[in-house]
């Protein structure tokens, strides 16, 4: 992984990452203006052996969004019984991999289903893509999440992070999902979040550069 930064733009790199869908390849870059990502790339390699596919997406900030140069557009799933969700746990199995765990639990029994892919890049472009409908995850590093968030909202998605508040990057939790769906999601992922805030779990932005700090306290008001 990258970064390169300057006064109010920084690039995001994450080449070669192997992630866990079936230990294929990763490839992202995003940019960042003024904490907000612009533009972004992602090369999903899918599949095995005889079956491989590649989707590259892309987008840029009004846009749209692409997957293999067709428009992406979320679904229009209103009904959690009627979605298909997808989210990730980190390494370290802290309160916020237990609470996940119950968010995990809670939302398969009332879905179709919440699938565990290992990427959060991907996941993200598979709501983008209409595969699923809702993604949320505690703890992403900017560079794990930029481009995929970009990629939800030129498709027509709702970002916020999992308390509900207003998104950046640099926060460390993220909810992503179809309009009609975002708030019922939000009704089990806030209680979490709320209860691990308050017993003093660190869940607010991670470090944040000098230079963007400004953008980052706009964004987040």
């Amino acid at each position: 992984m990258a970064v390169l930064c300057c006064h109010t733009c920084c690039v995001l790199l994450h080449i070669c990452h192997i992630c866990h869908i079936c230990h294929n390849q990763l490839k992202l870059c995003a940019v960042l203006h003024k904490a907000v990502p612009v533009a972004a790339a992602v090369v999903e390699f899918a599949g095995g052996p005889t079956a491989w596919v590649t989707r590259t997406y892309s987008a840029s900030q009004g846009a749209g969004a692409q997957c293999n140069g067709k428009e992406l557009k979320v679904t229009n799933t209103t009904d959690v019984t009627q979605s298909l969700l997808v989210t990730g746990f980190g390494y370290e199995h802290d309160e916020a991999w237990s609470a996940n765990m119950e968010l995990f639990k809670e939302l398969t029994d009332v879905s179709r289903g919440v699938r565990r892919l290992g990427a959060a890049a991907v996941d993200l472009c598979h709501v983008a893509l209409g595969i699923t409908d809702g993604f949320w995850e505690y703890r992403l590093k900017p560079w794990d999440c930029a481009a995929g968030v970009l990629m939800v909202q030129e498709a027509g998605g709702v970002v916020t992070t999992m308390d509900g508040n207003p998104y950046t990057v640099f926060h460390r939790t993220t909810l992503a999902a179809t309009p009609g769906l975002h708030a019922r999601l939000l009704e089990s992922t806030k209680p979490k979040t709320e209860a691990l805030v308050n017993s003093g779990y660190p869940l607010g932005t991670w470090y944040v550069p000098d230079a963007y700090k400004q953008y980052v306290q706009t964004a987040s008001s």
